[in-house]
């Protein structure tokens, strides 16, 4: 993980003018691009996924404060944040815009469509985004965040590594038509091999205490954490509320088990940002968003915290350990 000062030198911002004034004047066209993530700028994880964006963008021959400018905004989970924000990079009128998910085409009012690569969606077709993975049609492409099948290993990853886990409290984001996706592929699964599921909707901090302190009381139960800006938003707290009620959980992502979480299965987010710069780039010199097909991520990573395992007196099956790509003792 870099450094906060060479985070920000690598990102560039308005220290950058003088240099891109010089650039144009010597010629070079100096092309710009908006990043709309939604996340805080001080979190590790964005920090990560916006560096691997610029050291992907660097590889290509686009350089901060020579030939490119980048502008960022951060909507910290909140919807309403997310969409001044978005109103903010469109006012800009930048050459492309990258974005947290494919939500941000809806909220284009422009009259000259920018175009919108997503580093990560989970259902860009189904929100109506894009017309099709092949042939996404419109202004926007770029990369989904997993297929709703995934949702289903989270139910069997839980009862490999905890077999006495009869109930799972599935926490979602009960407003997204994701959430409703990826809960209806859990109840499935969890109903195929006699395990109970009850919901708990991701609201306010308080109510998500409460929900799972209630659900904890009964016993022999599990989390699994859906893939959701709510979870993200509320991560360290689902992560502590785990630990305090001894509850084993699996996570959509790695940082939760990074964060002291038991075990996580997902793709690595932070490869689809720098694989999001081939796309920058390829628009930048003259393709349609339209004709880019929308990829799928290339891995999924299996995460195991094996001292969480141990606090929660479980055994990991060495099977499973065997196919982890990463575990932190």
């Amino acid at each position: 993980m870099i450094g906060r000062r060479e985070f920000i030198t690598l990102l560039g911002g308005a220290a950058a003018w003088p240099v891109a004034a010089r650039a144009q004047q010597a010629g070079e066209r100096m092309r710009r691009i908006g990043v709309l993530i939604n996340m805080a700028a001080d979190d590790p994880e964005s920090r990560a996924r916006l560096s691997a964006l610029v050291q992907g963008l660097q590889e290509l021959g686009w350089t901060v404060g020579r030939n490119l400018r980048i502008d960022y905004r951060w909507a910290e989970g909140d919807a309403e944040r997310y969409r001044r924000q978005a109103a903010e990079i469109f006012a800009l009128e930048p050459d492309v815009i990258v974005s947290w998910g494919a939500e941000i085409a809806s909220l284009q009012k422009a009259s000259r469509p920018v175009p919108i690569v997503f580093a990560q969606s989970i259902d860009p077709v189904g929100s109506g985004m894009v017309a099709s993975l092949a042939r996404p049609g419109g202004n926007a492409t770029g990369f989904t965040q997993f297929e709703y099948s995934l949702s289903g290993k989270w139910v069997e990853l839980l009862k490999q590594l905890a077999p006495g886990v009869t109930r799972a409290a599935v926490l979602r984001d009960f407003g997204s038509s994701a959430g409703i996706g990826q809960w209806a592929i859990i109840q499935a699964g969890a109903s195929s091999i006699g395990m109970e599921t009850v919901p708990i909707n991701l609201r306010e901090p308080s109510q998500i205490e409460q929900a799972v302190r209630e659900f904890a009381h009964s016993g022999n139960g599990g989390l699994i954490i859906t893939m959701s800006v709510s979870g993200l938003r509320h991560r360290q707290l689902i992560v502590r509320l785990a630990a305090r009620h001894k509850l084993p959980a699996i996570y959509p992502e790695r940082f939760y088990v990074a964060d002291g979480g038991l075990i996580s299965y997902g793709p690595n987010i932070v490869d689809q940002y720098r694989r999001a710069a081939s796309y920058v780039n390829r628009i930048l010199k003259g393709e349609k968003p339209a004709d880019l097909p929308v990829q799928a991520p290339t891995k999924y990573e299996l995460t195991i915290n094996l001292r969480i395992a141990k606090a929660l007196g479980l055994d990991v099956p060495p099977p499973l350990l065997a196919r982890a790509d990463e575990v932190i003792e």
